[in-house]
């Protein structure tokens, strides 16, 4: 575990929304893939406070702040492989239900919504509806030749 002014990287921030506040994002290679395994530090300069966390596989990195209503306005200050971004901490202090965050990437080109359903989920329900509906679809047709079948049989049996 690293750490950052004398206090561990990681904390733990399980508290009410209006006292956490969380930095993510992205951290891409020059050919737009996530790079993995990089550290990215998030610092609150103001007080002094900050944190390291790695990036995963995809290039995806989450730092989260016990942070309070004073906090607001407070520089950020996110660094990743020698790149630096400035940015402050913004919220609605009188809401006290939305998540407070914000997003910083690094690099181009692989920019991802992680609250997004990822497309696999909708391409694998597209692929059951087709077997689905060609199933049904079968199944309406064998009916239909059976209910013709019959018909012809009965038909067959009042001509005697």
């Amino acid at each position: 575990m690293a750490m950052v002014g004398g206090l561990p990287s990681v904390v733990l921030a399980t508290h009410e929304a209006d006292h956490r506040f969380t930095v993510e994002g992205f951290v891409c290679g020059t050919d737009g893939s996530g790079a993995s395994n990089i550290d990215v530090l998030v610092k609150d300069t103001r007080i002094s406070y900050g944190q390291i966390v790695k990036t995963d596989g995809e290039g995806y990195y989450k730092a989260t702040f016990h942070l309070h209503n004073d906090n607001l306005g407070d520089p950020l200050l996110i660094e990743a492989r020698e790149e630096r971004q400035q940015q402050k901490i913004l919220f609605d202090p009188k809401d006290l239900e939305t998540e407070r965050k914000i997003q910083v990437h690094f690099g181009t080109g692989c920019i991802h919504d992680r609250e997004r359903v990822p497309q696999w989920v909708y391409l694998g329900l597209g692929a059951a509806a087709v077997v689905v509906g060609g199933f049904v679809g079968a199944k309406m047709l064998r009916s239909r030749r059976t209910q013709g079948r019959k018909r012809g049989q009965s038909q067959g049996k009042r001509r005697t």
